[in-house]
């Protein structure tokens, strides 16, 4: 693992329905290796290597801050750190944390007649589909409590509960993640059976290829003019472009302050997958602005992509 040190993450995942890893238990210890190359060495045996991608660099020369994306296949992670590398290794461990990949053990992919990776003895991984079906919805992530941990230290039992919008399942196991997995294909069950229980509504997506392809008006001034006049509302550019693609924009204030005392936004576009934007500025009005021209930007390059 790098010596740098870490600043708090502010991380975005996203998935699409086509994304489905898993990995085999781990053989034996394999350390010395770092996020970066254990993520590298996992994108080498899919056949889909890691795309890095710096989408910030702010703070002082004494005391900088970058934001990197790293994107592989079709799962999306983002780090921040005081050094270009330290920003990598955040995103780079978000995405092997969202795998269940363990930096300190070797990768063996095991594959079906298919091409698609699976996990050991055939059993899914509910706590990822669970995770992933979320993200694609819109929905909020699953939430998982230990209730309770018994019996002797030889024969520990768990039981987890599991709690996603207005379901909540309880289950047990011999481990955490035994107990962890249980509860997630209990919501999983009630999400196929379409229990009565089911009472959100998820929030509008629009997949970003159908952006890229899009020839409406605010998404072809978007392509066209630049994103560096002063004194632009670009708050107001992305409500009547999301309005337009049909999508919706929330913007989620950060309570703290960053290393030079401006404010913290994140937006979030309910696009598919899922888009996460971070923003800041010397107020929150600042801050919102900041992220919406950050999310402008972002889809700008998307839809610009061939």
């Amino acid at each position: 693992m790098s010596q740098d040190e870490f600043q708090p993450t502010l991380i975005r995942t996203t998935h699409n329905n086509n994304t489905s890893l898993s990995i085999q238990q781990p053989q034996a210890p394999c350390p010395g290796k770092t996020p970066i190359q254990v993520l590298h060495e996992y994108g080498t045996k899919i056949g889909n290597p890691p795309v890095y991608v710096m989408e910030k660099a702010e703070g002082e020369a004494h005391q900088p801050s970058f934001i990197f994306n790293v994107t592989i296949g079709d799962m999306s992670c983002t780090g921040q750190g005081s050094s270009k590398k330290a920003a990598k290794h955040q995103a780079a461990e978000s995405v092997l944390n969202l795998l269940e990949i363990d930096t300190g053990t070797p990768l063996h992919l095991k594959k079906e007649s298919n091409g698609i990776p699976e996990e050991p003895n055939d059993q899914p991984n509910s706590v990822g589909k669970l995770q992933e079906l979320a993200l694609q919805r819109g929905w909020r992530l699953p939430e998982y409590t230990v209730f309770t941990e018994a019996g002797p230290p030889h024969k520990r039992e768990f039981t987890v509960t599991c709690r996603m919008e207005s379901l909540t399942e309880t289950a047990t196991g011999n481990s955490k993640k035994v107990a962890k997995k249980a509860a997630a294909e209990k919501i999983l069950a009630k999400l196929v059976s379409g229990c009565p229980e089911i009472t959100w509504i998820p929030k509008p997506g629009v997949r970003l290829e159908n952006l890229r392809n899009s020839s409406a008006e605010k998404m072809s001034l978007l392509r066209r003019n630049p994103l560096s006049i002063p004194n632009t509302d670009y708050i107001q550019m992305m409500l009547e472009l999301s309005q337009e693609q049909g999508f919706e924009v929330t913007y989620f204030d950060i309570d703290e302050l960053t290393v030079n005392g401006q404010y913290q936004c994140l937006a979030e576009l309910s696009t598919s997958p899922v888009t996460v934007c971070h923003g800041t500025g010397i107020s929150c009005g600042n801050a919102h602005n900041d992220a919406a021209h950050s999310a402008l930007q972002y889809i700008k390059i998307m839809a610009s992509i061939k």
